[in-house]
């Protein structure tokens, strides 16, 4: 019987309302095998267009405030047929809003802190309506209260875009709170939008001040609607329990005191004003695992340290049992322990402090207006007996969907490591790290690591919303800022027109991972300009004041990359970048190879040929001015040899010899990894698919620093910035000398980039066309592995693979979910060729 297992509309299964055109998905499943749909017949109201794909877009209009129905009709290829329906709401579709900008006009702040917190309040009388919305936004982060009570989950809305050009709003359904008077609350801090954001601790970056923007509206039975605006009509004070509220140094709050001093709102008028406001396209931040700590101690100072025995971002909650009024409690963050005490000392200018004044009695705190990243916690003001503390972790909504174990515990670990790095990073925005004075979308680290974030979490809203502000931020001349939404900031050197390889790579990586994980073609539609104009600027840098095959080696200023970031082993971030001639060249090559494939996707036949060629030069350049010609790199480390053999820029003449070359460097390193970033994601692969997956195994599997598993048995809970963040010799590393001041952290996601050889190596799971549609098995055997399984889901299902081996037999273990199809590689060769269904291959080792 043919079953329809989900609807969803933009990649939700309870999608309420949205203002732009939505994309339509739905999966199946059967109890026969090898089974395919025939057609799907989709209607939205009086649109209907009939289909053979698991995604179709709706291309039909789209008016506010508008219900659309939305049915379809499956039939497969045995006539079954299966039916659903669901709905979704438009709200203002661009349309204005009634509601005005309005702020304190008498707030003024100076110096590189945080604003005060601004509560907006409005008193609004029953009404007898149908349904009551509210419609808001701010810039700065805000949630609402009625009646002393908050009405949402949310963290941080209207979230983090590139606030010149797209904000997103809220829309909160009180019709039941309408029924009787309320008293509508809007508290609005900082924020990204006027708080103190960046090392640099810039602020006022988008507003002098925050502002607010809402409507509540009102539907009645009649039909008719009535809207009451924010205006200058609405009561605004500065005077709050939120003495503090601040993304890098905390929160400070005031349990006793009540707002005061209340005046009339002033219309403001932003010094950037947004061009669309749009309803929320993103995921939201809220709180979602709860942690207890597993050890309470005292530190040499006096500090009680708890243990939360897991690095990651989040918020602590306080439950005082019996609070004196006017008693402080203070709380300060930090990810690891020096001499028993919180580092403190790698936050750099970031205080990550809470400060909570107590009321008498019983009460409980939460933070609402900042985040840290944090393991331990050091507590004064109060006895260990007196108040329980426990944590929450704090990311977007974006679901697990991917799983992977094997026989080797401590890879188990390495893989916990990886999805705690990436929730702790997912906040609004792919982020660096949660706990020092950064929390930034560097494009870099994001791009390098979307593979392995689209196997194992659910990142199409989430990173579809990053894509959007990434293409409005590409210069003119085609490269970007290197960090997402920019907001002013720009390192290395940032100009119109310069392009900065493997970060603005990112334009490229991460709509590519998407489309093979979800299989929906607009992601690369959409970005496929994008994508052109930056392989554009990236050549011109090349070709500048060179000549013949120059002019397809990449090399201008070292400030304008970050060559071998973080490579271990050398000692300054200039040396790093002096590297970028190779990294450069090779990113040049990768990027035109991917655009050939990608235009060969999209059916784009003379753009698959120009980028093929332009592949084929710049390897040709790399070989003939930077080798010896018979795979020799002439300035010889790690990460060119490592790019140049994953990329396939060697002949094939010159292959064996250049894996020869990479493998002495290692075998002189002790098989330890000495890859910056660009090169990590890449090693193992250059490795294994050039047939010695043993060398790949030793790597992967060396417990010294650096690699991986040193991590994992030094007690890492996540992924770390550096590799050596913790020394060899177990002493801290706090980056004194390098010219980074003091960039470590132990929670970044970008060298765990190595999941993504887990999944589709060690397990052997890769999709060949977009959404696994076609996928193979092929696993690679090695490091004494007994067995590997995992599971992710794609638009069709979840697909399940397993091997084990016992005795000497190897047995492949596949489930196909209904309309895939694949190719399971045996290791003696033998290919199958499979539908979907359960699939058992068993060969003698």
């Amino acid at each position: 019987m043919l079953k329809i297992n989900e609807l969803l509309i933009n990649n939700c299964k309870e999608l309420k309302f949205l203002d732009e055109k939505p994309t339509i998905g739905f999966s199946f499943e059967s109890d026969k095998n090898n089974n395919k749909i025939k057609k799907v017949l989709v209607k939205v109201n009086d649109w209907e267009k009939e289909v053979e794909s698991q995604i179709v877009h709706y291309d039909g209009p789209l008016e506010p405030f508008t219900k659309y129905e939305v049915s379809i009709e499956a039939t497969d290829i045995y006539g079954e047929v299966a039916k659903a329906n669901t709905s979704f709401e438009t709200l203002k579709v661009l349309t204005p809003f009634q509601g005005k900008w309005i702020t304190d006009g008498t707030y003024e702040f100076k110096g590189k802190a945080s604003p005060k917190v601004m509560l907006f309040r409005k008193n609004l009388e029953k009404k007898n309506a149908k349904r009551v919305l509210i419609l808001s936004t701010a810039l700065g982060w805000y949630f609402l209260k009625i009646n002393g009570k908050r009405i949402d989950n949310d963290y941080f809305n209207p979230g983090f875009t590139t606030y010149k050009e797209q904000l997103q709003y809220q829309a909160f359904d009180i019709t039941e709170y309408a029924k009787d008077d309320i008293k509508l609350d809007a508290y609005v801090a900082g924020g990204w939008a006027v708080g103190s954001f960046t090392y640099g601790r810039y602020n006022k970056i988008t507003a002098n001040r925050q502002a607010l923007k809402l409507e509540v509206r009102y539907e009645y039975e009649d039909g008719n609607v009535e809207i009451i605006p924010s205006d200058e009509s609405w009561l605004v004070t500065t005077d709050t329990e939120f003495e503090v509220a601040d993304l890098y140094d905390g929160e400070s709050f005031d349990a006793r005191k009540e707002a005061s001093s209340f005046h009339n709102a002033s219309i403001e008028k932003p010094k950037t004003e947004p061009k669309k406001l749009l309803y929320q396209y993103g995921e939201v931040v809220r709180l979602h695992e709860e942690f207890n700590p597993i050890s309470i101690n005292k530190s040499p100072k006096g500090e009680l340290i708890y243990d939360f025995g897991q690095n990651f971002s989040g918020v602590v909650e306080l439950k005082i049992k019996n609070g004196k009024a006017g008693e402080k409690v203070i709380i300060h963050h930090a990810e690891v322990l020096f001499k028993d005490e919180l580092c403190l000392r790698l936050l750099r200018s970031a205080k990550a402090t809470i400060e909570y004044t107590m009321k008498d009695g019983e009460q409980t705190y939460i933070p609402s207006f900042t985040y840290m990243g944090f393991r331990y916690i050091g507590v004064t003001g109060v006895e260990k007996d007196d108040i329980e503390i426990k944590a929450h972790a704090i990311y977007s909504t974006v679901n697990e969907i991917g799983k992977f174990e094997c026989s080797n515990q401590d890879i188990n670990k390495l893989q916990q490591n990886i999805c705690w790095s990436a929730k702790s990073n997912f906040v609004d925005i792919p982020t660096d790290c949660p706990q020092r004075d950064e929390r930034m979308g560097w494009t870099g680290d994001i791009g390098l690591f979307s593979e392995t974030a689209c196997y194992n979490f659910d990142v199409k809203r989430f990173l579809e919303k990053w894509l959007k502000d990434m293409r409005v931020e590409q210069n003119k001349g085609g490269g970007f800022p290197n960090i997402i939404p920019s907001h002013g900031y720009g390192f290395p050197l940032t100009m119109p027109h310069v392009a900065c390889d493997y970060w603005g790579d990112a334009c490229i990586f991460v709509p590519l991972a998407l489309y093979y994980q979800t299989g929906d073609i607009k992601l690369l539609e959409d970005n496929y300009e994008m994508m052109k104009k930056y392989s554009k600027a990236c050549l011109g840098w090349a070709n500048m004041l060179s000549f013949g095959k120059h002019r397809y080696i990449w090399h201008t200023l070292n400030m304008i990359h970050f060559g071998d970031w973080v490579v271990p082993g050398v000692d300054s971030m200039a040396e790093w970048q002096k590297r970028h001639k190779w990294t450069a060249t090779c990113s040049l090559a990768n990027t035109s190879r991917l655009l050939s494939k990608i235009a060969k996707i999209l059916g784009k036949e003379e753009d698959s040929i120009y980028y093929n060629d332009l592949f084929l030069k710049v390897s040709d350049a790399f070989e003939s001015i930077l080798t010896d010609g018979a795979g020799k790199i002439k300035y010889e480390f790690e990460t060119a040899y490592v790019l140049s053999l994953a990329h396939g820029m060697f002949k094939e003449e010159n292959k064996e010899n250049a894996l020869n070359n990479l493998i002495k460097i290692i075998e002189k390193d002790d098989y330890t990894v000495h890859t910056g970033f660009p090169g990590t994601p890449f090693i193992l692969f250059a490795l294994a698919d050039n047939g010695r997956e043993d060398i790949a195994y030793k790597m992967l599997l060396n417990e010294k620093c650096p690699g991986w598993l040193f991590e994992v048995k030094a007690g890492g809970t996540t992924t770390w910035e550096r590799w050596d963040a913790l020394k060899a010799d177990g002493s801290l590393n706090f980056a004194n000398e390098d010219g980074t001041g003091g960039m470590v952290s132990f929670n970044h996601y970008a060298l765990g980039a190595v999941g993504n050889f887990l999944y589709t190596r060690v397990l052997g799971l890769e999709a060949l066309t977009g959404g696994y549609e076609t996928f193979r098995f092929k696993p690679i055997l090695g490091g004494d592995l007994k067995y590997a399984k995992g599971e992710t889901k794609t638009p069709y299902g979840i697909i399940k693979a397993e091997w084990k081996i016992d005795n000497k037999k190897l047995t492949m273990s596949i489930s196909a979910p209904f309309g895939t199809s694949g190719e399971i590689t045996l290791p003696n060769g033998k290919v199958e060729n499979i539908g979907s269904g359960d699939y058992s291959f068993s060969v003698d080792l």
